[in-house]
């Protein structure tokens, strides 16, 4: 009771079931600039990673989440104009800058968008701070977001923290999750882990209560 006399909600943790009508699934840049061969060339053992490890993870979880009938929503990095004026003054500084329509913005094939699932381009780290990403989860009734997708401690790492922060019980379903060292991907896991609930793929799927 509080010192008016009303009661607070208990709430008991993390480890709830998840009601696929109250669910959705954010995609974080899965797109083509993550296997480009220049990032390739820098990094060969994120994009193997990704190839062997993160992109069939998330393949099943998209596969899992769609038989459900859990929303699916992605979001990529891509400018809204050719030259990028609209961009962040961090990827203008960064000079970060996937012209509206390139083939780098596109999601990756192996998992690609299927029917009307929305994709909706960023430019800055946090999809929730410069997209209307907020407004959409919740005109589509998701009150539980489950985050997979690169770079696991830039992007992955500012959806699940706003996330939490806005009010979304937060999953992040870390398999499906890579960065251009297991050790970053790692430091980031412990980073944010008081922010969502860490999972692997297969524990995600087995919580949601069809």
């Amino acid at each position: 009771m509080t010192a008016a006399g009303t009661t607070l909600a208990h709430y008991t943790g993390r480890d709830r079931k998840l009601d696929p009508r109250r669910t959705a699934v954010l995609i974080v840049d899965a797109q083509n600039a993550e296997v480009s061969p220049e990032v390739e060339a820098q990094h060969p053992d994120f994009v193997r990673e990704l190839r062997q490890n993160a992109l069939p993870a998330m393949q099943r979880l998209l596969a899992g989440a769609r038989a459900a009938g859990v929303e699916v929503v992605y979001t990529v990095i891509e400018s809204l104009t050719l030259d990028g004026r609209d961009r962040s003054l961090d990827h203008k500084l960064s000079n970060m800058h996937i012209p509206k329509g390139s083939p780098l913005a596109r999601v990756i094939d192996a998992v690609a968008p299927a029917g009307d699932e929305i994709v909706v381009p960023k430019t800055s780290s946090g999809v929730f701070n410069s997209t209307n990403m907020d407004y959409l989860l919740r005109n589509l009734g998701a009150e539980n977001v489950i985050v997979a997708g690169f770079l696991t401690d830039q992007c992955v790492d500012m959806a699940v923290r706003d996330g939490a922060d806005r009010g979304f019980y937060m999953v992040c379903a870390h398999d499906a999750c890579a960065s251009y060292t297991p050790e970053r991907h790692a430091g980031a896991l412990k980073a944010f882990g008081g922010y969502c609930r860490l999972q692997t793929v297969d524990e995600v799927l087995a919580d949601i209560v069809v």
